[in-house]
């Protein structure tokens, strides 16, 4: 049971989580907008959530941009990867299907080193929260 999901806000800054999965585990959020340090914290990611707002056509290319930026690191080379696109609640949503098309993510995949995997979401009434928690167990071989 997840319980009521929490009131969402773009994240600014960094934002700091735990979760039991059923062991703890610390979740650094960094927003868009602190993308030029993202680098510094690589060296301790164990698994990456890279979300895209799938509400809003004109920021694909620069999320795209980013996360290519974020697979091509060095120290990210064999980190499990979910790509989430959210925000699919709001009626102007852009599907999986669309969004897999216009981030190339067939490409991607194939060239990338890390293992990538793609989710729907939508932080606000839930939408697919669960699953995004047993990707986190099975990436973190948390049973």
């Amino acid at each position: 049971e997840l319980g009521e999901p929490p009131a969402t806000l773009p994240t600014v800054g960094t934002n700091l989580t735990d979760l039991r999965l059923p062991r703890k585990v610390t979740v650094r959020e960094l927003g868009g907008c602190m993308g030029p340090i993202w680098p510094s914290y690589y060296s301790e990611c164990s698994a990456l959530l890279f979300v895209v707002d799938a509400s809003n056509p004109t920021q694909v290319s620069s999320s795209c941009i980013q996360l290519l930026s974020v697979l091509s690191a060095a120290p990210l080379a064999s980190v499990p990867v979910l790509v989430l696109f959210n925000k699919i609640d709001l009626p102007c949503y852009m599907s999986l299907v669309e969004m897999k098309s216009l981030f190339r993510m067939q490409d991607i995949v194939s060239c990338a080193t890390q293992p990538i995997t793609m989710l729907e979401t939508s932080a606000r009434d839930g939408t697919g929260l669960a699953d995004v928690l047993q990707w986190l167990r099975t990436a973190l071989k948390d049973p």
